[in-house]
């Protein structure tokens, strides 16, 4: 398992374009490169950070963009990127809730 963390500073009042640009783009990289999905937030300093999940780093870089236009409205709403970290997971004992 491969996993990149994304931050970012948003610009004020471009939030929902934010989120609706990263949505598209998620479902996109998901249904067209194997993505895992991923999760966004908004971290209690205002900024927001996003958590992608992939089978392996090599199907990760050999995603290309595959939703042009959601990736153009992240980066209108995207003041400041702060550099990804990669991660490859050692040990998982995250237990997900039920859905009802």
């Amino acid at each position: 398992m491969f996993a990149v963390v994304y931050r970012w500073r948003v610009r004020p009042g471009k939030e929902q374009l934010l989120a609706d640009g990263w949505h598209r783009v998620t479902m996109a990289i998901h249904q067209e490169c194997g993505s895992y999905g991923s999760r966004l937030h908004r971290a209690d300093d205002g900024t927001w950070v996003a958590y992608a999940r992939w089978p392996d780093r090599e199907t990760r870089e050999k995603c290309g963009t595959p939703d042009p236009e959601g990736e153009a409205m992240m980066r209108e709403a995207i003041a400041e990127y702060f550099p990804e970290t990669r991660l490859t997971l050692v040990d998982d004992l995250l237990a997900e809730p039920e859905s009802d």
